[in-house]
């Protein structure tokens, strides 16, 4: 049972049957989490279709224990008793968010859910194989498939502006694409003409020593070093595997995984999806435990974990500073490597601003392009302007669009990223959000320290993982996303910051 904040008033029995209840839910989720890191990491190929069915189960299982009619009586029983509390008291906002939540899975058949659920699970195990044909022809099938069930949950759910609206909102609590659309914009407007710019200086930064040959071992020891350096809990509360796409999964607050991949010709492919994911574990860990039972026990939002993931992937490990004090270690690691490299090199080197195929890989200008297509695609499939059959086409004109680079092949291509394997629909914004979230918190970090760079120099990455512990993860999801970035940075999310740091860092690098 999540313990009670000291509110004063008298234990409430409906509340405490629904946080029992709500526990239920968590733990069904907390399964599935368990099946899922199984199914990216240690799951053999065989075991595809019974996975399918199992975690289709328990996706049934946590619906109808959320939806139960006891669950939607006590939450319509308590609204006195959560008028009677302060709003933002643990136990007030365990009830707003169970009705918040509530109200959007009522809306939606357990029908879906399980179709969705069971698509998403084969649809990793085609995205594999397609992945291994290189060809999106294989995938296509199950991603025509979970377009159409994301369509019908979207008309379920129901919706007043835009379709999208409702998938967005399942990552976004509260924010729609018309708050997204002028953001794109803004940054469309700034980061391609600054794009433009660094390529015609684009011999200024050499990374090339980022391209040599690094044992495979030795480069997931770095990056174990990596992430402890930033305060990940590596041996208690986390652990770190390979998977084709990094990912983090946040089991709990005590049990929040990473993963990796690591490519033997390329340093930074590794070592920087170890610092991103390494992000999201530490927004897993900050967590009180007291919400391990809770609906609130995970992050406010999709971009606000990508807050945390890009705060340590750049604005930490692609500072001046972070290089300054972790270069011996690499050195450490990779001696021939590096014998003629130095600390600001080697920064220079892992800024270096160069159109890339691919997302992971990509600099900072650059990266919020990447979202932007497959934003625009997501929307262009739900308008009906573009059929999943000519995703492909499709893609390829975006990146030449806006990157003016084309992809040889679907690898490298529309089959790179695992998202549409298990859903299609505005969870790509998240990331951009996260980037420009994590400028306004990072800003606000600076206010209370203004020497965290010097820290970083010296090793002194708790003094920022404690600021964003005690003003961002201890709020864990009571709050919808643009309502804490008021309570923690002063206003919801704007692009000014985000541009702002980006050309204030490239005008330096590249002598702009």
């Amino acid at each position: 049972m999540m313990p009670r904040q000291d509110t004063g008033a008298p234990e409430n029995p409906k509340y405490a049957r629904l946080v029992e209840l709500l526990a239920e839910v968590r733990n069904l989720q907390g399964a599935r989490y368990v099946l899922f890191w199984d199914q990216q990491v240690m799951m053999p190929p065989g075991g595809a279709t019974a996975r399918s069915n199992q975690m289709a189960l328990l996706s049934r299982l946590r619906h109808e224990r959320f939806t139960s009619p006891e669950v939607g009586g006590l939450l319509e029983e308590l609204r006195d008793y959560e008028a009677s509390l302060p709003y933002d008291s643990d136990e007030a906002s365990n009830i707003r968010v169970a009705r918040r939540e509530y109200k959007k899975l009522t809306r939606i058949p357990p029908d879906l859910i399980v179709r969705l659920s069971r698509a998403g699970t084969q649809g990793y195990g085609v995205w594999m194989a397609a992945r291994e044909a290189n060809d999106f022809k294989v995938f296509r099938p199950a991603l025509e498939e979970i377009v159409a069930v994301s369509r019908e949950i979207c008309e379920a759910a129901g919706y007043q502006d835009h379709p999208m609206d409702v998938l967005l909102d399942q990552f976004e609590p509260d924010m729609k694409i018309a708050d997204v659309e002028p953001l794109f914009a803004e940054l469309r407007a700034s980061l391609v003409p600054l794009a433009k710019a660094i390529a015609a200086k684009a011999g200024a930064v050499d990374n090339s020593v980022l391209h040599q040959a690094f044992d495979r071992d030795q480069q997931l020891a770095l990056g174990r070093e990596a992430v402890k350096t930033v305060g990940y809990d590596l041996e208690t509360r986390g652990r770190m595997d390979l998977s084709v796409h990094p990912y983090t999964i946040d089991i709990d607050m005590n049990d929040a995984r990473i993963t990796t991949r690591v490519r033997e010709n390329y340093l930074g492919q590794s070592l920087f999806a170890c610092l991103h994911e390494a992000g999201h574990g530490l927004y897993a860990q900050g967590v009180p435990d007291k919400f391990s039972q809770s609906v609130l026990g995970e992050g406010a939002s999709g971009g606000l974990h990508e807050s945390q993931s890009r705060l340590w992937e750049n604005v930490v490990g692609r500072s001046r500073e972070f290089w300054q004090f972790f270069f011996p270690r690499l050195v450490t690691h990779f001696p021939a490597q590096f014998a003629g490299a130095t600390p600001e090199s080697v920064y220079r080197a892992v800024n270096k601003v160069m159109p890339s195929l691919i997302r992971v890989e990509a600099d900072e200008v650059t990266y919020n392009l990447h979202i932007m297509i497959r934003f625009e695609l997501e929307k262009a499939v739900f308008d009906r302007e573009v059929e999943v059959k000519d995703l492909a086409e499709a893609w390829h004109a975006k990146f030449k669009d806006y990157l003016g680079i084309t992809p040889a092949d679907d690898v490298t291509g529309i089959l790179q990223d695992i998202h549409w394997s298990s859903g299609f629909g505005a969870m790509f914004t998240s990331y951009t959000i996260g980037n420009l979230a994590s400028i306004q918190l990072y800003d606000e970090a600076l206010k209370a320290f203004p020497d965290l760079p010097a820290r970083f120099a010296r090793g002194d990455f708790d003094t920022l993982r404690d600021w964003m512990k005690g003003n961002l993860h201890v709020h864990a999801a009571k709050f919808a996303p643009q309502e804490l970035l008021r309570r923690v940075a002063g206003r919801p999310l704007v692009a000014g910051p985000y541009l702002a740091y980006i050309k204030r860092k490239f005008t330096d690098i590249y002598g702009l």
